[in-house]
């Protein structure tokens, strides 16, 4: 059976997950649903196929950067954005801290390492904790790296205070696979800490996280 073959009429895929649920559809049909793909004189589920074996498999897709997406014959815009916010929706569902709490720098690693290990360039995120250090949201506040761009300490307090946060702890990951903190988010580091005296929120570590270890910068 072919893919179009899958497609014919009164069995789209939308109408088949209303009726039976997502697992009734194939990879390449749940990709061209999220991705809204209508490709000009194409099956969509066929071009769903393509990207998945163009990029690896879901895996690979789910790593995939916009104008990466944007290279393949019935993806703009629109449809790169769509992908890449399904695949971090549901990385943020699977990955979300409930009241974990994170009193060590082990702590804060085993949280935000499966975040961070899929990335391919380096990301820098902010763990907000509550008073009794128990973690509340994971929010990203740079991507580039820290030794191309200074950390956004603002931001990093905003995104602390704007979810009600009392404690909160760094972390980035080196896409080299070596967890060992450079001069520069040493520097970072400090400053950040001491942003958070100045405002009294509590600063508890950054961690760096590479391919198998991490590394506290403190």
């Amino acid at each position: 059976m072919s893919i179009s073959s899958r497609t014919l009429a009164g069995d789209q895929p939308r109408e088949r997950l209303l009726r039976l649920g997502p697992g009734a559809l194939s990879d390449a049909e749940l990709v061209a649903l999220v991705a809204g793909i209508e490709a000009e004189g194409r099956d969509d589920v066929a071009v769903g196929h393509e990207l998945i074996v163009e990029f690896g498999g879901l895996s690979g897709l789910a790593t995939t950067f916009p104008e990466e997406l944007m290279r393949s014959s019935g993806i703009g815009p629109p449809e790169a954005a769509r992908l890449v916010a399904a695949f971090e929706l549901a990385a943020r569902a699977t990955a979300a801290p409930v009241n974990r709490v994170v009193d060590s720098a082990a702590a804060i690693a085993e949280l935000v390492a499966p975040l961070l290990a899929r990335e391919r360039r380096e990301k820098v995120v902010v763990l907000v904790a509550d008073a009794a250090n128990r973690a509340l949201r994971l929010v990203p506040v740079a991507t580039g790296g820290l030794d191309s761009s200074p950390l956004p300490v603002r931001e990093v307090l905003q995104a602390v205070l704007r979810y009600d946060g009392r404690a909160f702890a760094l972390a980035h990951n080196h896409p080299s696979g070596d967890p060992i903190p450079s001069a520069r988010d040493r520097e970072a580091t400090a400053a950040v800490e001491r942003a958070a005296d100045a405002v009294g929120l509590r600063f508890l570590d950054h961690v760096v996280i590479g391919d198998r270890s991490w590394r506290s910068v403190r």
